[in-house]
């Protein structure tokens, strides 16, 4: 399948690079940007999981050393999208963020990590039921900085709350929660009936399998749905063992990133292109809006310019 360049708004690693790597070279990273060219991808968000504020605005800090550096890297990373630390740490819902670094929105630490970023924060990712969420969600907002819901299991009166501060997508929609869940009245229904809200899907057949991504698609209205990928640093490498911060994944031949010994997903090992004959395939939907829905609908969505 021929597109226009992709745009990926969650990276957290690729080639064998873990963007999460305090040791990060600027080599690395050229390394995984020109896979990432080798897929289609013309654009990313440089995705940071959670961590401490002080160990991501230092992560920050150099990654823009290197985009100032190397303008093939100031050209496909086009920003940050921050998914953690505001995020719930109860079990099932943290996936494989480290719970115990999760913290309630902070405008002031935010306003520090922006600097560090060069202004270059495009998205975070933030559970809305944690204290002072619409608050942050606003700020945020004025600055032109989108928000999305993930890992979360936020109640319908602080959904109302976060969509009026300005939140406006979904961060992989169907996953971040646990195995199981009540049968109606769970985060993935309410989410799915929020006709405001842009849901972001993960088509690799694994975190939504085609039948259910099918499904989930329908429900949400024209033009309100986005692919990602979520890759870490398996993508665009194969099996083996890899990082993602802090923990070891394992990766098999079914391409299923894993934590060693454990259920739940961390990451996937997904490329833009594969995600795009994949959602053409189980969804039958036309070439134009599986490129849009990858790649210019996904930079509309973050409101920066068409690539």
């Amino acid at each position: 399948m021929t597109m226009a360049p992709f745009f990926d708004l969650q990276v957290n690693g690729f080639a064998g690079v873990d963007f999460q790597d305090p040791a990060l070279s600027q080599a690395d990273l050229r390394r995984a940007v020109d896979t990432l060219a080798r897929h289609q991808t013309g654009g990313i968000l440089l995705t940071l999981i959670t961590d401490r504020i002080d160990a991501l605005a230092a992560k920050l800090v150099q990654i823009e050393r290197y985009r100032a550096a190397d303008p093939v890297l100031a050209a496909m990373v086009a920003g940050y999208h921050l998914e953690g630390p505001h995020l719930s740490a109860l079990p099932g819902y943290h996936g494989a963020h480290p719970h115990e670094l999760m913290v309630a929105p902070d405008r002031a630490a935010f306003d520090r990590l922006q600097v560090a970023a060069g202004g270059h924060i495009r998205l975070v990712t933030l559970a809305p039921e944690l204290p002072g969420s619409p608050e942050f969600i606003r700020h945020l907002a004025a600055a032109g900085v989108r928000t999305a819901i993930g890992h979360s299991n936020a109640t319908e009166t602080e959904l109302d709350a976060a969509i009026a501060a300005g939140l406006t997508l979904c961060t992989h929609l169907g996953n971040g929660v646990p195995l199981e869940l009540p049968r109606h009245d769970n985060i993935i229904q309410r989410l799915l009936a929020r006709d405001e809200l842009t849901a972001v899907f993960i088509p690799d057949g694994l975190h939504v399998p085609p039948g259910v991504l099918r499904n989930f698609v329908r429900a949400k209205p024209p033009g309100k749905v986005l692919f990602t990928t979520d890759c870490m640093a398996a993508a665009g490498a194969g099996p083996g063992r890899y990082r993602i911060g802090r923990l070891e994944i394992e990766v098999g031949a079914d391409g299923i990133v894993r934590e060693p010994g454990q259920r739940n997903f961390a990451g996937s090992a997904l490329t833009m292109d594969r995600a795009a004959a994949n959602a053409a395939a189980w969804l039958a939907w036309p070439e134009k809006a599986v490129s849009a829905a990858c790649g210019a609908d996904v930079r509309a969505a973050l409101g920066l310019s068409p690539g």
